[in-house]
């Protein structure tokens, strides 16, 4: 009788456990399966449709497992003894051939959707995109917006239903660019510029974080994305940046001092003075003997 207690409690316990991180899950708000974007309601499919695939090997394991062990224990002197079934074509193709298919299916998902969700790629749209340059701090968040001549720290703010097409960087240890509600994570380098393009089909507040583990302080490197409902509403923040009496200006001068190691996480917006401000940071790290910035290698992310 205990030894049935122990196959029941093999078999029910893995499904209790995954039950309640079901039910605790889903009192919890969690941005990746809460989407607000296009690029991250696509990337949450390929997660749901990964964690169902792989219930057709965990789910058959977990009650073999407690099959085997009720009917093979000590005590079930009635259990067939057939080492003969060693070599058995159709138990190997059984155990080989469900693995083998399954590996198959990840492998084209995998390929379709790692060129289908290329952050490189820009994001095919009638809107036209708006420029964003990221550039990871010491621990902080510096957005520079070239055509509007503004830089903002520490928060980010786009029209919903645009594309906003980002290049990131580092002057700093190695960061990563997440915004979960919408996509895509990408990592952030000295010296290297990569790519990405996200939407916010809906307009909100979502986190933004540095989801690279940089040494301390690296949690506190946390942001607000404001989607506002419109581009005409995003033009009309510009304006009324614009028209502001006073504004701090930002150029590389400052920036060298700007860009000092802090742990403020005070929200900054300041007039950009030098649209090449972006480049100029990237090219700090350019090696002396290869004639041409590391700007120009783009797409460094994962």
């Amino acid at each position: 009788m205990k030894s049935w207690h122990a196959v029941v409690a093999i078999i029910l316990l893995p499904i209790i456990i995954g039950l309640a991180v079901f039910a605790y899950a889903s009192t919890q708000h969690v941005p990746v399966f809460d989407p607000q974007g296009s690029v991250g309601a696509h990337e949450k499919d390929l997660i749901l449709f990964t964690l169902a695939l792989s219930t057709v090997v965990v789910i058959p394991v977990f009650l073999m497992l407690g099959i085997f062990a009720w009917r093979y224990r000590d005590t079930n002197h009635k259990a067939a003894y057939t080492p003969d079934a060693e070599g058995n074509r159709w138990l190997e193709l059984l155990w080989w051939g469900i693995p083998i298919a399954i590996i198959a299916v990840l492998s084209v998902v995998t390929w379709v959707s790692t060129h289908a969700l290329d952050p490189n790629k820009p994001l095919e749209s009638t809107v036209k995109p708006l420029n964003v340059q990221v550039v990871a701090l010491q621990w902080r968040w510096l957005f520079i917006y070239p055509e509007q001549r503004i830089a903002s720290v520490n928060e980010l703010v786009i029209p919903a239903g645009t594309p906003v097409n980002f290049r990131i960087t580092a002057d700093g240890p190695m960061s990563a660019l997440w915004i979960p509600s919408l996509g895509t994570q990408v990592y952030a380098m000295t010296g290297m510029s990569s790519k990405l393009s996200l939407i916010a089909d809906h307009t909100g507040t979502f986190r933004g974080s540095n989801s690279n583990i940089s040494g301390t302080g690296y949690s506190d490197m946390y942001f607000n994305v404001k989607a506002l409902p419109s581009r005409q509403d995003f033009d009309s923040w510009v304006k009324a940046f614009n028209d502001r009496p006073k504004h701090e200006h930002l150029d590389l001068d400052q920036y060298l001092t700007f860009a000092k190691p802090t742990h403020d996480k005070s929200v900054q917006y300041l007039h950009l003075h030098d649209v090449s401000l972006y480049d100029e940071i990237v090219s700090k790290y350019a090696h002396s003997d290869s004639g041409h910035h590391s700007s120009k290698h783009e797409g460094h992310e994962e």
